[in-house]
C-alpha cells in the first residue's frame, strides 16, 4: 500500500512543527542548565558546589533514560500538561525533557572551550558574573554553539521519528502505521530518504552559519 503526498507532507510538516517547539523550550532549558553548570563549578565565577552538585547529576539522570522510556514514563505528566498524552503536541512535551539535558551538555563542553585567560580579563576590568556571561562566555563560544545547536536539532529529528511508535504523529508515524505494520517497503524508503534529506540540510546550514561565525 502506498501512501499519498498530502499524508506525506502533512507528516513533514508535523514532524517539523515538533523539532521547532521542542528546540525553542529545550533550548531555553539547555542554555540555563549549561551556563549553570559551568558558572558554578570549581574556580569558575559563581563556584557554588550544592547548586553543581544538585544539578549535575539531574542532567545525567534525564540523559540516561532510552527516549522511548523516557515517553512512557511521563504520560501522567504529559496528561497534566497538554490534558492528552497522544498525538504530536503531547510529543512535544517528552521531546522537550530529553532535549534540554542533552543540549546543557553539548552547551556546557562549547563553554568549556572558552579561553579562561579571556575570562580573567573581564574579571580584571570590573565586569560582573552576568557581563562575564552575556558579553565574553556566550560570543566566545558563539560558533561552537551553532554546531551544538546543529547537533541537538538533529538529535530531536530522531527522537520525533521515535515518537510515532506511540501515535505521536510525523514521519516516524507514517513510517511504523503505513509502512512496518501495514508491509509497505516503499512507505519506509520515502519517509528515511526525507529523513537523511531533511538532516543534511540541517548540517548544511549549520556548518555554513558556523563558519560564518568564526570569520566574525
Amino acid at each position: 500500500m502506498e501512501v499519498s503526498t498530502e499524508l506525506i507532507l502533512n507528516a513533514l510538516w508535523e514532524t517539523i512543527y515538533m523539532v521547532s517547539v521542542s528546540l525553542f523550550f529545550g533550548g531555553i532549558i539547555g542554555i540555563f542548565l549549561g551556563v549553570l553548570l559551568v558558572v558554578t563549578r570549581e574556580g569558575h565565577i559563581l563556584e557554588n558546589r550544592l547548586i553543581y552538585s544538585i544539578v549535575n547529576p539531574i542532567v545525567n539522570i534525564f540523559r540516561s533514560i532510552p527516549f522511548i522510556i523516557l515517553l512512557v514514563a511521563i504520560i501522567p505528566f504529559t496528561r497534566l500538561i497538554v490534558g492528552t498524552s497522544i498525538g504530536t503536541t503531547a510529543a512535544i512535551v517528552p521531546l522537550v525533557l530529553h532535549i534540554g539535558p542533552y543540549f546543557s551538555r553539548l552547551v556546557e563542553n562549547s563553554l568549556l572551550e572558552v579561553d579562561e585567560g579571556i575570562i580573567e580579563a573581564a574579571k580584571a576590568m570590573g565586569a560582573t558574573p552576568l557581563q562575564i556571561i552575556y558579553r565574553f562566555l556566550m560570543p566566545e563560544a558563539f560558533s561552537s554553539l551553532i554546531l551544538s545547536l546543529t547537533t541537538a536539532t538533529i538529535g530531536l529529528i530522531g527522537a520525533t521519528a521515535m515518537a510515532g511508535a506511540i501515535g505521536g504523529g510525523g514521519l516516524g508515524d507514517v513510517a511504523i502505521t503505513y509502512g512496518y505494520q501495514r508491509f509497505s517497503s516503499i512507505t519506509i524508503l520515502v519517509t528515511v530518504v526525507i529523513l537523511v534529506v531533511l538532516v543534511q540540510v540541517i548540517q548544511e546550514v549549520g556548518n555554513r552559519l558556523e563558519r560564518t561565525a568564526r570569520r566574525m
